[in-house]
């Protein structure tokens, strides 16, 4: 009888391995964190376990992908030869967290009947009764990992990311976890696959982690099976050729959230009812949606992005951002951009470019207003914020059959978005120095 060479090697991590402060301790034949609470007399964990990154296990592709060129990157087309994947279950808690191949074939033979066969591991195989498909009990997370010109590959705030992800995941009756644990596995799996990370200027590595129900159970309730997984793909800059600036409808008929709603939350459900909305927009003439809410069209949100409005009164120049009122999604480009904003006002950390008289403000602004500073000319900018695109610009708004025209620059940004694009553009880069960066690898 003839052996195969099976084309994948496991490893399972020691603190070497791991590079990081973890340390794992043998408990019969798994490798389990000191800090555990078991049972004495049984052996037994006393409660359900959490994200231990010490139980991580790797199983390297023998056979990785050719890296496509930089310049033919589409956006989430392209995914990196491995994937991060941990299981949870309501009687025992989350199991030991894998990385494995992502879409890539395993060697299986059958000692029964000496068949062979070779399986698609790095895929998710669901009951027809999983709960995700029926009640859409899934959320996500975007973060990227930059590359900078030392080599050195960050992060860019992922505690944000973490502390948002388990907010998501309560308001679907999901399992938490802990954040700092989940970030050392997706070190682990960035680390592994670090030349995915590109090196050209504007490029990044796209991350999406990811929590959906499992139990195959035709019922609404909360679940009793879960899997977390983390996927990442090479994405190119969101404006290849500079800056575009976008035209957005004012859409009344359609609504993004409501309050006591989910729109607070990164649930899947909050965006595929956005697609008949956006081509209904794209039909118009219109890149995208700018959500209105209510009788008075308060603004909230621009298509899948956090809305930023800049206007001028007498000698002040207000940044205006819609409150966190349960129906706006807290983003981490939409915090970054107003920590920046505010060092600069308070003058920790005055930036070049941006007004010397300048206000903050987190607060309701409907159509209304921007109609009313639109014909006083007090209109400076409008635009949104977002990980993909960190910042975009809006040239006009169609609202009641017309066009409200919003001020751009020569290269299609206002002054009060391109200061802050700049340095927070800058800080992700690592060309400007920032405790906002996790360091993935040197």
């Amino acid at each position: 009888m003839s052996f195969v060479r099976l084309p994948f090697r496991f490893t399972r991590l020691t603190r070497s391995a791991t590079r990081s402060s973890w340390r794992p301790t043998a408990i019969g034949s798994r490798y389990m964190s000191q800090n555990i609470n078991r049972d004495s007399t049984m052996g037994k964990a006393a409660v359900p376990l959490d994200i231990e990154p010490s139980r991580l296990t790797v199983t390297k592709t023998m056979s990785p992908k050719v890296l496509p060129p930089s310049k033919s990157l589409i956006f989430g087309k392209t995914l990196s030869d491995h994937m991060l994947r941990i299981r949870w279950t309501e009687a025992t808690g989350w199991e030991a967290p894998s990385i494995e191949p992502c879409e890539s074939y395993r060697f299986r033979r059958n000692f029964y009947r000496y068949v062979s066969s070779y399986v698609l591991v790095g895929t998710i195989n669901l009951s027809p009764s999983a709960t995700v498909i029926h009640y859409a009990q899934s959320l996500f997370e975007g973060m990227k990992a930059y590359r900078h010109e030392d080599g050195t590959v960050t992060m860019f705030r992922p505690d944000m990311n973490m502390k948002r992800m388990n907010t998501s995941a309560q308001r679907l009756a999901l399992p938490t976890f802990e954040g700092n644990a989940l970030l050392e596995c997706i070190k682990e799996l960035i680390s592994l696959d670090r030349q995915w990370v590109p090196k050209e200027p504007g490029h990044s590595l796209y991350i999406r982690p990811t929590l959906i129900g499992t139990n195959g159970t035709l019922g609404v309730a909360p679940p009793t099976e879960a899997l977390l997984f983390v996927i990442t793909s090479p994405v190119g800059p969101y404006y290849p050729r500079g800056f575009k600036p976008v035209p957005l409808h004012g859409t009344t008929e359609y609504i993004r959230a409501a309050p006591g709603g989910t729109g607070a939350y990164k649930l899947a459900a909050n965006y595929a009812p956005g697609v008949v909305a956006q081509k209904s927009a794209s039909k118009q003439g219109y890149a995208q949606n700018l959500w209105l809410h209510g009788p008075e069209h308060w603004l909230t949100e621009v298509g899948t992005m956090n809305l930023f409005a800049v206007i001028k009164d007498k000698d002040v120049t207000e940044l205006i951002t819609p409150p966190l009122d349960g129906m706006i999604l807290p983003g981490v480009t939409r915090d970054s951009v107003l920590a920046l904003a505010r060092n600069h006002v308070s003058g920790v950390k005055r930036l070049e470019g941006l007004p010397d008289v300048m206000k903050v403000s987190e607060r309701p602004i409907n159509m209304g207003e921007i109609i009313q500073s639109s014909k006083e000319g007090r209109l400076i900018e409008l635009f949104g914020t977002g990980t993909a695109c960190v910042v975009t610009p809006v040239d006009r708004i169609g609202y009641n059959g017309g066009d409200v025209m919003i001020p751009t620059g020569k290269d299609g940004m206002g002054p009060v978005s391109k200061p802050l694009w700049t340095e927070l553009v800058g800080i992700q880069t690592g060309v400007i120095k920032s405790d906002w960066n996790y360091v993935v690898a040197q």
